[in-house]
């Protein structure tokens, strides 16, 4: 059972009723990200999200999860591109435990002086830890070679030198054109009440008078460059990037068929070719990321430094193998099972659940259709997925990073 409602103010619920379970996911999400980050803002969305355990008008930062531990309930947040995710899980006998605290955390937390100067030293760490992750700092790279830097090619953690300059008044700002009552989706999933679960975003959230959301139009400006990061490590880690379909695009399952063919699955032709018959790699893969506006196929490969060349050769040659055409029917329809298993799997998820249901309603204003997306996937024919093709891979639009004891870009 799924059950929805506008509260006066705008902000809006879903709830995922599942029988049948001892537990419950409950998020409060906001339309925001680094995406629509000036210069000046960017990575203060991911400082908020930061900041916001450490400590309410009524609660220390260790009360808040002092608190949650008592009642055996986790708490996590995280930061996107386009949106930022408040949650917590706990049994159903501590759902209403659990969602005063997360209500407390997302209302009234103070951002005391004396935590954020802290705050800024722990994310400081995170960005030097980014750094010395070398796939997750390629995969950056490539997100600024085929975006540039701003909007989605900026990096959800900021600059050093702006983390250390936000301030209380920059969060005020921020939070005050972002964080309003338009742009928030407070989603449950698990068993829990649909009369519980009104009452609760109803009482912690109703008084909140209306607000709307500061619009910020990003424009899309897809770049053709190759990006090196020279790191004395013992891999080199490089990736490729294409345009690909956008969010809702009529292509959009097509696209995630094809990606299972290449890259998404252990019997993908990327892993069977690149590190099962060559032993070229340990990890290879690819996947679609897309959103309202734009997409991109990626391709990532880490690899000996001495087999660097050769692995970009066994890469190019598995997109070309695509790009001729020659699908089998099994690979199209084992790529078409993969993509129901996991709408099948996340529906006995309540994590996967409360995310699912919160963004398809943050994305679209619709509430997510189990069976509409099972009888999409079923729609997809060959001729679909090359159709697909037929817009994928064109180097011209081609972007790509590389990380390791490399000086030079990878020629594109």
């Amino acid at each position: 059972m799924v059950h929805f409602k506008t509260l006066d103010n705008g902000i809006r619920l879903v709830v995922k009723r599942m029988e049948g379970l001892m537990s419950v996911s409950m998020g409060v999400l906001v339309g925001t990200g680094a995406k629509v980050e000036t210069d000046g803002e960017d990575g203060i969305s991911h400082f908020i999200e930061h900041m916001m355990f450490k400590g309410t008008k009524k609660r220390s930062a260790f009360a808040i999860s002092d608190e949650m531990d008592r009642i055996g309930a986790q708490m996590n947040a995280f930061t996107g591109k386009d949106i930022t995710c408040y949650y917590a899980k706990s049994t159903t006998e501590n759902a209403e435990k659990a969602f005063e605290i997360l209500a407390d955390l997302f209302l009234n937390s103070t951002f005391p002086e004396d935590e954020m100067v802290r705050e800024k030293g722990v994310i400081i760490e995170e960005i030097s830890m980014n750094e010395d992750t070398p796939d997750d700092l390629c995969l950056d790279l490539l997100g600024e070679a085929f975006y540039g830097r701003d909007g989605y090619g900026r990096n959800i953690l900021g600059p050093r030198r702006n983390v250390n300059g936000f301030t209380k008044d920059d969060v005020k700002k921020y939070m005050g054109c972002r964080y309003t009552t338009d742009n928030i989706v407070i989603s449950m999933a698990g068993n829990i009440d649909i009369n519980l679960a009104e009452e609760l975003a109803q009482k912690y959230f109703s008084s909140l008078a209306p607000t709307k959301k500061d619009e910020r139009t990003v424009p899309v400006n897809l770049q053709h460059s190759s990006l090196v990061k020279y790191k004395d490590i013992e891999q080199v880690h490089f990736a490729v990037g294409f345009p690909s379909v956008k969010r809702y695009d009529r292509l959009f399952d097509a696209a995630q068929v094809m990606n299972s063919v290449l890259g998404g699955s252990m019997s993908s032709r990327l892993f069977q070719s690149v590190r099962e018959k060559l032993g070229l790699a340990y990890t290879v893969y690819s996947y679609i990321t897309s959103y309202s506006d734009t997409g991109s196929l990626v391709v990532y490969a880490g690899v000996n430094a001495e087999n660097y060349m050769k692995s970009v050769d066994a890469v190019y040659k598995c997109i070309e193998g695509i790009k001729r055409k020659d699908i089998s029917a099994d690979e199209f329809n084992r790529g078409k099972e993969q993509l129901k298993a996991s709408s099948i799997f996340a529906q006995e998820s309540t994590s996967s659940q409360m995310l699912l249901y919160a963004k398809e309603l943050m994305y679209s204003g619709k509430l997510y259709d189990f069976d509409e997306r099972i009888a999409s996937v079923n729609a997809v024919t060959m001729d679909d997925v090359y159709e697909v093709i037929d817009g994928a891979f064109d180097s011209s639009r081609m972007a790509a990073a590389v990380v390791g004891k490399i000086k030079k870009p990878l020629e594109i």
